[in-house]
C-alpha cells in the first residue's frame, strides 16, 4: 500500500513501513526548502513572532532525512534561511526525518517529546531552541496555509 502518491519523475523517498509502502511528504530537498524553509522566512516577517525569533541571536541547522536536506536558520537581525549555509557555525544542529517537521509545523508533534524519544537528534544547548518553541503556535495556521494546495494535490 502506498500512502501518499508523488509524481514519478520527482526525486521520491519510499520507506517500507510494517509491511506498507510509505511515501514521504516532500517528493525532494527542494520541497522541504520551499515548505519548511518557506516557513521560517514567513517566521521572520511575522509581526508577533518575528522579532522574538530574531532576538535569539543563534544559529541553527537543521539536518532533514528522507529527503536529505540542510537548512540553516540565522535567529539575528536580519533573520535568514538558506539551504547548506556552510559560512555559519551553528550553535545547535537538530537532526529528523523531514516529515516529523511536516506533522510539527501542523500542530501535531511535541518538539519536546520527540527530543526525549530520541526521535529528534539535538547537538547543542537545547534549551535555546525550546525557548523559541512556544512562538512557533501563532504560525502553524501560516503553515497549514502554506501546503494547502500541496494537500489538495495530493488527495487528487
Amino acid at each position: 500500500m502506498v500512502k501518499r502518491l508523488v509524481a514519478p519523475d520527482d526525486d521520491v523517498v519510499i520507506r517500507e513501513e510494517k509491511g506498507e509502502v510509505a511515501v514521504g511528504y516532500f517528493a525532494n530537498s527542494a520541497e522541504v526548502d520551499k515548505y519548511i524553509g518557506g516557513m521560517f522566512r514567513a517566521a521572520a516577517d511575522h509581526p508577533e513572532v518575528g522579532p522574538q525569533m530574531k532576538a535569539a541571536n543563534l544559529v541553527m541547522n537543521v539536518v532533514y532525512q528522507e529527503p536529505d536536506c540542510v537548512l540553516t536558520v540565522v535567529f539575528k537581525e536580519p533573520m535568514t534561511v538558506t539551504m547548506e549555509g556552510a559560512e555559519y557555525k551553528p550553535d545547535i544542529t537538530l537532526t529528523m526525518r523531514a516529515d516529523t517537521a511536516d506533522q510539527y509545523w501542523r500542530g501535531k508533534y511535541n518538539l519536546a517529546v520527540g527530543l526525549a524519544k530520541g526521535q529528534v537528534k539535538a547537538k547543542g544547548p537545547v534549551s535555546k531552541i525550546l525557548k523559541l518553541v512556544p512562538l512557533t503556535k501563532p504560525l502553524f495556521p501560516v503553515y497549514n496555509e502554506l501546503v494547502k494546495e500541496k494537500d489538495a494535490q495530493a488527495a487528487s
